[in-house]
This record gives C-alpha cells, sequence and structure tokens, in this order.
C-alpha cells in the first residue's frame, strides 16, 4: 500500500526537534531508520501528517562509558552497537542482541531510539535493554527527564513518552563480565522473533509474550529464593499474557519462553567468570 500525504520537516538539532514535535503534535512522527514507522504508514496503521527527521543530528549517535553506566545515543545505529568496543566489553548482551536484529541493511539503518519508541512486544533490543535494567533519558519542551525502563514500554506500541517528547538516550548498568544469555526463535533467520529470552545477572526479560517485552518475575524471584535453573525456567510463562497469530498460538508461546529462558539461564551461568 502507499502511505497517505504527509508533510516533511528535516531537523539538525534535538531542540529543533523538539520544538517541531510541539508545533505538530500527536500529528507528528520522528523518522531515524524508518524500519518500524514505514511499514505501518505504508499499512496506514500509522496516518502522521508530518514526518520529522531526525537522522541528521550526528550528537544522538555514541556510545560511552560514564561511571557504572554505559550511555548510548538514540541515534546510534545497530550494527555501530554490534561493533562498540564499549559495548562488547562493559554490556555485551547488548552488543551481541543488537547483531541478531534484522538484516545488515535493517542494522545499518535502525536506531536504538525509534526501536525503543516504537514499543513493538517482539523487538530484540528493548528485550535485552529489559533484562539489563537502566534509564531511558527523553526530552521535551521543559527539559530532561529519566524514565526507568521497568516503566517505559506501556502497552503495545504505546510508551511513557509525550506527544512533545523524544528519546535522546539510554543508560544502562555496565555488566562486564557477568553472564549474560540471550535466545530467540524465528521462522526464519532475520524474522521478528516468535519468542525471546534475555537473561543477566538473575533478570530475565521476555519478547512476545504481552502488549509489551515483559520481566519473567517468577523465574526472578524463584532463583533468587535458590532454585535451580530448570525449576526457575519452568516458571517463566507465570503472569504473562501471550497471543495467538499464525505464526504460533498462546500455549507454543508459553513452550518456547519456559525453553528460552532454561537456555539462556545456562548460558549466562556457563560464561559467569
Amino acid at each position: 500500500m502507499i502511505p497517505s500525504r504527509f508533510d516533511y520537516v528535516r531537523v539538525a538539532s534535538v531542540d529543533e526537534a523538539v520544538a517541531a514535535l510541539t508545533e505538530h503534535g500527536e500529528d507528528a512522527k520522528l523518522l531515524a531508520g524508518g524500519h518500524s514507522l514505514l511499514p505501518v504508514m505504508k499499512l496506514r496503521l500509522a496516518v502522521p501528517s508530518v514526518l520529522i527527521d531526525i537522522s541528521g543530528i550526528s550528537d544522538l549517535s555514541y556510545v560511552r562509558a560514564e561511571g557504572d553506566e554505559v550511555a548510548i545515543g538514540a541515534g546510534t545505529r545497530h550494527h555501530e552497537l554490534e561493533r562498540s568496543e564499549v559495548a562488547r566489553a562493559e554490556v555485551p548482551l547488548l552488543s551481541h542482541t543488537a547483531g541478531r536484529v534484522g538484516d545488515p541493511q535493517v542494522r545499518h539503518r535502525g536506531t536504538l531510539g525509534g526501536t525503543v519508541a516504537h514499543s513493538d512486544p517482539a523487538s530484540d533490543l528493548p528485550t535485552a535493554l529489559l533484562a539489563l535494567g537502566g534509564t531511558v533519558v527523553v526530552q521535551g519542551p521543559g527539559g530532561r527527564r529519566e524514565v526507568p525502563v521497568t516503566g517505559f514500554w506501556t502497552g503495545f506500541f504505546e510508551t511513557a513518552l509525550s506527544p512533545d517528547e523524544m528519546v535522546v538516550e539510554v543508560r544502562v548498568p555496565r555488566t562486564g563480565n557477568a553472564g549474560w544469555g540471550y535466545e530467540k526463535f524465528t521462522r526464519r533467520e532475520n524474522d521478528w522473533p516468535i519468542v525471546a529470552a534475555a537473561a543477566v545477572q538473575g533478570r530475565v526479560a521476555l519478547a512476545n509474550m504481552g502488549g509489551s517485552v515483559v520481566r519473567a518475575t517468577a523465574t526472578e524471584e524463584a532463583l533468587a529464593g535458590g532454585a535451580s535453573i530448570a525449576e526457575a525456567a519452568a516458571l517463566a510463562d507465570q503472569g504473562t499474557s501471550p497471543t495467538s497469530d499464525m505464526h504460533a498460538d498462546q500455549e507454543y508461546r508459553r513452550h518456547l519462553a519456559r525453553l528460552l529462558t532454561r537456555r539462556a539461564l545456562e548460558k549466562a551461568a556457563a560464561a559467569a567468570h
């Protein structure tokens, strides 16, 4: 299908982007890589009257260690995050997961901020971010504020962002040599995961097991109480609400959540040093 008509605005700074969002309100959408936005526009699931192109804001692209955290600019491309020496050394789960997103074309255009703001429950990087913890830094006309990742994704394609705010940075704790694991099941190599599980430091996050990425809290509590990996992983689907679609029904997704959680936890345990 062909998207409905829209106006196009290209900005050179975050302040310009926020001003444009403030001017156009809910009728505007930000365009960075476009791999999430353009398909839904073609299906007319999104019909913005204005596209604000932020791909030229160069100071939104960085990965750097700051104290006990790693700060990542919202404009950082997936392939840049995958190849970043800082990310590989300090948050290897995130670097690895970035390399599992889509195909090379997607990874060279897609941005971290875009996938975070899109809030697709089947997204790879938000799943890893939820397991890692940390904060999403957003900016609006009133300045910047930090939103914990545990409260940022509020539902299917819904976030804690206001219409006049944009994601400018993501900050995650440095995990260094802590063991981690990321497992996902797809129909084809480059597809969205039917289910995915990310595990690090006793935390587990799941993709495609609810309206947004979710934590496997029953598994985490069992691990904290001394349960074995197998015992804890068997609880991974508790408290989740997977849907049925052409790829998998609810029960199969629950099975995958338990299986992939066990595999991710086993990898994390084997890699810990």
